[in-house]
């Protein structure tokens, strides 16, 4: 049955379930290295890489010729940046398998990858890093005469150059480099991961953002969608417009990691330029990682502390313009999990947390508030709450990578007691551009 269910079926593959089924078989069969290389596969496809990276490691203590558990263990170290450690892996492949061309090729690109990160080791510097914005010459770029996409009206963005934009976005069409490199109730989106066109689905449903309709939307903007130079211009341009009305917290792909994976430095390469990708790098850095709403609830990309203790205070006093550590408060609220059982357990990410019920009622008590919202995670509604209503998470992602069939939501903040109230949708048709189509070349592969 498990078989079944991660077999040749394109798309709406039931890994869940896979997951369920391998789990049964393993407390019959728990010397089986190909049942923990199969739940490995289903556990990278729900992105649990700590876990796949546990199977796949077992899988190898069980029989360590079974050649798919170096696959599966490269692909849990490649998708949790441990670069080193997958090479490792592929070179073992390609040794084993010399006339094997996909594992050459993974092998190559690994590498490349290995040495691209010492190069920067070795030219970093200590001093200080000049911003890209210092090299920018934007008053002599020049915009052709042919050029008839939307313009910013003396150098302000505009709710006319907004729309615009979207709509010059709508149609594929590119927004001139001068204005990308200058663009300025309560509604909570979550992860959008550059799916553009959801995107506009949402501000069709809910309205565009304005003084009277703000929003706030919860990290995760780009990588895997392949419109995600789109959504972050969108969303900061409505930064810019409206400062006070229109809010934008950091999520774990707003990082470098993430971005050379998962398709972002490679799309903004493709349609601009690495220099661009570098300025949005700094950017990102200086994004919040949390929002408090009238002192009552807490928002944040991600989850609750590897630790009790953590106040309020504690997190205005991160130095967040960097990229994140591999633990620490700051890691956390860009990585961490709600678990149904209370305490904390390992992450199935291979990052940060696990965090239970009754380690989100110490941190509400200690800090005073009512609950939590975080996105994070795809889930079949578009949202869950749980932990007796405490912790909520949201997810604006409809039919996630084109293939996962879950609806997206968006929640509505009322009122002094800041009662939620749950609005989904479901995707809607976008060009045929699929997605992860400027993801590192590996990711691209399935590294399977």
């Amino acid at each position: 049955v498990a078989c079944s269910l991660i077999g040749n079926k394109p798309i709406n593959k039931d890994y869940d379930n896979a997951i369920k089924y391998y789990t049964e078989a393993l407390e019959l069969n728990p010397a089986n290295a190909i049942y923990f290389s199969n739940r490995s596969l289903a556990y990278l496809r729900t992105e649990c890489y700590g876990y796949a990276l546990a199977d796949a490691t077992k899988c190898l203590e069980i029989d360590k010729n079974y050649i798919k558990g170096y696959y599966r263990r490269a692909t849990s170290n490649m998708a949790l940046g441990k670069f080193k450690a997958a090479l490792k892996d592929y070179e073992t492949v390609v040794r084993v398998r010399p006339n094997d061309k996909d594992a050459k090729m993974k092998y190559q690109e690994c590498n490349k990858i290995v040495k691209q990160k010492a190069f920067e080791r070795a030219i970093a510097s200590d001093e200080m890093k000049k911003s890209v914005v210092d090299s920018l010459d934007i008053e002599n770029m020049m915009i052709e005469d042919e050029y008839t996409g939307p313009k910013l009206e003396e150098g302000k963005v505009t709710m006319r150059f907004m729309k615009e934009m979207m709509e010059c976005f709508k149609d594929q069409k590119k927004l001139h480099r001068k204005c990308a490199y200058q663009t300025e109730k309560i509604t909570i989106c979550g992860d959008t991961h550059g799916q553009f066109y959801d995107l506009l689905n949402i501000f069709e449903l809910n309205g565009l953002p304005s003084e009277t309709n703000p929003y706030l939307f919860n990290g995760d903007f780009v990588d895997r969608g392949s419109f995600s130079l789109e959504v972050i211009l969108t969303l900061f341009g409505f930064k810019l417009l409206l400062p006070d009305s229109f809010y934008l917290l950091r999520g774990n792909h707003e990082t470098d990691n993430m971005n050379q994976m998962y398709g972002f430095e490679g799309e903004v390469k493709a349609k601009y330029t690495t220099q661009m990708f570098t300025l949005f790098s700094e950017v990102f850095q200086w994004l919040p990682l949390a929002q408090c709403i009238n002192g009552k609830v807490l928002v944040m990309h991600g989850g609750l502390f590897s630790e009790d203790g953590v106040m309020l205070d504690d997190l205005r006093k991160i130095d967040r313009n960097r990229q994140p550590p591999d633990s620490g408060p700051m890691c956390d609220l860009l990585w961490s999990d709600p678990q149904p059982q209370n305490g904390r357990s390992v992450s199935k990410r291979g990052v940060s947390c696990q965090f239970g019920p009754d380690v989100t009622e110490r941190f509400l008590d200690q800090n005073k508030l009512d609950y939590i919202v975080r996105s994070h995670e795809v889930k079949a509604e578009g949202y869950e709450v749980t932990h007796s209503g405490k912790c909520i998470t949201v997810f604006s992602a409809p039919n996630y990578c084109d293939q996962m069939a879950n609806k997206g939501a968006y929640i509505h903040l009322r009122g002094s007691d800041l009662k939620p109230e749950f609005h989904q949708f479901t995707a809607v048709p976008h060009p045929n551009v699929k997605p992860m189509a400027y993801a590192n070349s590996l990711m691209q592969m399935g590294m399977m």
